[in-house]
């Protein structure tokens, strides 16, 4: 036996417990301590066997400390089969979480008892995988094809309770694991139960697999590993179990050769690396539990939300008492959802309103709060006016966060007399519900501010990302490049729409111009105007076609029209065939005759663009590392998720030939194309962006 499984055998019953903390993962030593405790187990002469995790879960998934690494023997397969040969009755006790290698460590077994807390689930897709261990052939063969397809393709976690109604478990039991294990074991004995391997369970009824297939894949926007594991599925109705393994396996190792596999491993490391920062180690963040939010329009009020629902206090500053009541309305809707969810209670809901949420509409208000968070009109002097009146008003050690998109965290620090309690916290309408929080460190911002920002993070459950002060940060920066990118493909011969097309078939879930009518285009519109009166760079293209459709009062969803018409009562959208009179006029003024574009080549320079300035951005150290990238654009700008974003994109497209691309596209646009130095020096080094991450992790 491994010391990651401990066996012991109380009369008639052995017991093999699971001991790898901290989520009991199948690392090698588990798989061969299972092993060996099954083969123990028989040779003591036991009647049945117990299998449970101690601690807090029963195995997890697969140790991703050995992801990447040639695979160790016993394979998990062969685990699974191994349990479920027995000629032992075998039960497995779950308790925590039963994802992964878990459930089909669970399914190898004869009989399952649970916590009525406890979760299962086969989440490999959404690592560009699928399950490799009998999951395909064990799950649709106990719950049927059609439940199996759901749970497997979309790689959800299912409560105890729906588990136990679709035939995963058969019992569900408060208490400890072992010990209702144990019990459930004594009981099949004393009743004589045989064992019932899934193995020998008939071939489930087969469903219309091919569409099946082609509606996952589209639902995906490309993503393969949730379409492939269907057919694993298809062959646990098809074929007999031992076949049905080897084609499981053989779809199983065609994924691991993907780039797709390769991108969405990158986003689960990145999702865990990005707020790991040299910097804050040791550093305390302060202590935060009373916060206030200044503005409560819709960013504001999904601020609000996402902080009470955190459990932290909330005094919401507005102008008067009615915009304040409105806040509350707004807040009141946003935790509505949540109830419907079932995230909170009708208690929950009176508390958070009614007791966390204060009103104000005085600064003197905000004396005693440990941060404030401003989110008011995005302008430079309105920022600076309410920072000064924080200033006079908050204690010593509250931290004053702007909530800006763009403008100067620096700037807007110098305008009180502690610039180091000053720190950028950009969060992503609707703030509530948008997983990215850009933490942007000011030139004097105080390393436990940092820390402290990062920790707010956390405990709302966002994604954090460090950015350095530059116009736009990290994403709205590489975002106002890869936008013009398409503006101008747009004038040389595209129209909006192929444009969108082209990047919802990459992945995207919607195309820029559509996210654009989403956001409301008056907020371009502002942008685009105050960069004019700061002066665009000479020879700079300058269209005006976007303008023209906010002169009229077209801003997008939210007047009904913008790049697209939105009709009353439809989800969907047309195409808004103004915009092709507004663009044909800006293409006359500047004596541009339009060409066509390719879906590719619409794909290739919008995503040239995009890694272009974020090499320019990691270069600049506005972001420390590609990854940080790559989590922005991941959850912020719907960047697809098996691409891996735009960083690892290019990694796996390779730099070398995207650096030619982008010197070829410079040759007829020289002011807007300009090879950034990162990316010229990692290609004449024949480095990628990934080497630059682990140098710094």
């Amino acid at each position: 036996m491994t010391d990651a499984v401990h066996y012991e055998k109380l009369g008639d019953i052995a017991v093999l417990a699971i001991d790898n903390p901290p989520v009991n993962a199948l690392g090698q030593a588990v798989r061969q301590g299972l092993k060996e405790g099954m083969s123990q187990a028989e040779a003591d002469g036991a009647k049945a066997v117990v299998i449970y995790g101690e601690g807090r879960s029963f195995p997890a998934g697969a140790d991703i400390r050995e992801f990447g690494k040639p695979p160790m023997e016993p394979h998990l397969p062969d685990v699974c089969a191994r349990i479920e040969a027995s000629p032992l009755l075998v039960v497995a006790a779950v308790h925590g979480t039963a994802l992964g290698g878990g459930l089909e460590v669970a399914l190898g077994a004869d009989y399952r008892i649970a916590v009525p807390a406890a979760r299962v689930g086969l989440p490999e897709v959404l690592i560009g995988v699928m399950p490799g261990a009998g999951g395909t052939q064990r799950l649709p063969r106990l719950i049927g094809a059609e439940s199996a397809v759901d749970i497997i393709a979309s790689g959800r976690q299912v409560g105890a309770q729906e588990a136990l109604e679709l035939g995963i478990f058969d019992r569900l039991e408060e208490g400890a694991p072992r010990e209702i294990g144990l019990a459930y074991a004594s009981e099949l004995v004393e009743q004589g139960a045989a064992p019932r391997p899934i193995r020998e369970m008939p071939n489930p009824v087969p469903i219309d697999f091919d569409a099946a297939y082609e509606a996952t894949l589209k639902k995906g926007r490309g993503q393969l590993s949730p379409a492939v594991a269907i057919r694993g599925v298809q062959a646990a109705c098809e074929l007999p179990f031992d076949d049905g393994m080897k084609r499981e396996r053989d779809l199983f190792w065609e994924l691991m050769e993907t780039d797709q596999r390769q991108a969405l491993i990158h986003a689960f490391f990145g999702e865990r690396a990005v707020s790991k920062l040299p910097e804050l180690e040791g550093v305390a963040p302060r202590e935060i539990a009373h916060v206030a939010v200044i503005g409560g329009g819709t960013m504001g009020a999904g601020i609000a939300t996402a902080a009470l629902l955190s459990g932290l206090d909330v005094t919401l500053l507005e102008m008067n008492a009615e915009a304040a009541e409105a806040a509350r309305e707004r807040i009141t809707s946003n935790l509505s959802g949540a109830l419907k969810r079932g995230k909170i209670d009708e208690a929950k809901l009176a508390h958070l309103t009614e007791t966390a949420l204060t009103l104000a509409t005085d600064y003197d208000a905000l004396a005693q709060v440990d941060m404030v968070i401003e989110a008011v009109f995005e302008d430079m002097s309105v920022k600076k006016q309410v920072f000064e009146k924080l200033d006079a008003t908050c204690k010593a050690g509250a931290i004053l966060a702007t909530n800006t998109s763009y403008l100067d965290v620096n700037e807007i620090a110098a305008s009180t007399s502690r610039p180091e309690d000053v720190i950028g916290l950009h969060f992503f309408s609707p703030a509530h519900v948008m997983k990215l929080l850009e933490v942007v460190v000011a030139d004097k911002t105080a390393p436990d501010v940092v820390a402290t920002g990062f920790a707010l993070g956390k405990r709302l459950g966002k994604v954090s990302v460090r950015a350095g002060v530059c116009d736009g940060f990290i994403g709205n920066r590489i975002l106002a490049v890869y936008r013009a990118a398409a503006d101008n493909m747009i004038l040389d011969g595209a129209s909006p729409f192929q444009i969108d097309a082209a990047l919802e078939d990459f992945g995207f879930a919607m195309g820029p111009f559509a996210v654009a009518d989403l956001a409301g285009l008056d907020i371009g519109w502002a942008v685009r105007k105050r960069k004019r009166e700061e002066g665009l760079p000479a020879n700079a293209r300058d269209p005006h076609f976007a303008d023209r459709l906010c002169e009229a009062g077209h801003f997008g969803q939210k007047t009904g029209k913008g790049f697209y018409v939105y009709e009353k009562g439809s989800r969907g959208r047309k195409p808004n065939e103004e915009v092709l009179e507004h663009i044909a006029a800006d293409r006359e003024a500047m004596g541009i005759t339009p060409r066509e574009f390719s879906d590719e080549e619409i794909v290739r320079r919008y995503m040239a663009a995009m890694v272009n300035e974020a090499a320019m951005v990691v270069g600049e150290g506005i972001a420390r590392r590609p990854l940080d990238v790559d989590m922005t654009l991941l959850y912020g700008y719907g960047f697809p998720r098996h691409q891996g974003g735009p960083l690892k994109w290019a990694d796996l497209q390779g730099l070398s030939g995207l650096l030619d691309d982008i010197k070829h596209y410079a040759a007829e646009d020289p002011v807007f194309w300009k090879p950034a130095p990162l990316l010229e020096e990692l290609v004449a080094e024949g480095r990628t962006f990934d080497d630059l991450n682990k140098e710094e992790t």
